[in-house]
């Protein structure tokens, strides 16, 4: 959705609020796509603080169904999107993006809430997605779920540096 920011501008001291609906369905994280499972609308604030000065305020919730890094169960990850940012019209988008205040939800005078909203996920997105802390995850060699219960695989991994040294030994036997 697009918010006008033209109006705003010309009123001083002014401070307006909307509320608008986030429209994409999933979003795409390091090359995956996750599908949004639930998505509350976004309160937005535009503030006028004088001196083509913008405050934009935003605020919603949203939840993801993504696989555990571990076991690949899917799970729910909530992901709470707070945003608060001064915005300088006064300054073209390279001026604002050589201050590193990459503003892409800004086009011209209009405010896009859908890419401000996805920036955020994608900044609030979890690095892993774990059911839980003490999560085993599954078995390299038959693909059990280790959670359940060992499945009697040797899993046992030897440093391959140690490759030589393994080979000289058993030459030596």
């Amino acid at each position: 959705m697009l918010i006008s920011l033209s109006e705003i501008m010309n009123l001083p001291n002014t401070e307006k609020h909307f509320v608008c609906v986030y429209s994409p369905d999933e979003v795409e994280v390091s090359g995956e796509t996750y599908r949004i499972t639930k998505k509350d609308d976004v309160k937005v604030t535009v503030k006028n603080n004088g001196g083509r000065k913008l405050l934009i305020k935003a605020e919603t919730d949203v939840s993801f169904s993504a696989p555990c890094s571990r076991c690949l169960k899917p799970q729910t990850v909530d992901i709470p999107v707070r945003f608060e940012n001064e915005i300088d019209m006064k300054l073209s988008a390279e001026e604002r993006s050589q201050n590193l205040d990459e503003t892409e939800y800004i086009n011209g005078y209009d405010l896009d809430v859908d890419r401000l909203v996805t920036e955020e996920i994608l900044l609030g997105f979890p690095m892993k997605v774990l059911c839980d802390q003490a999560c085993k995850g599954i078995c390299s060699i038959c693909g059990a779920d280790l959670n359940l219960g060992e499945c009697g695989c040797d899993r046992t991994e030897l440093d391959p540096r140690m490759a030589v040294i393994r080979e000289f030994y058993k030459k030596k036997q």
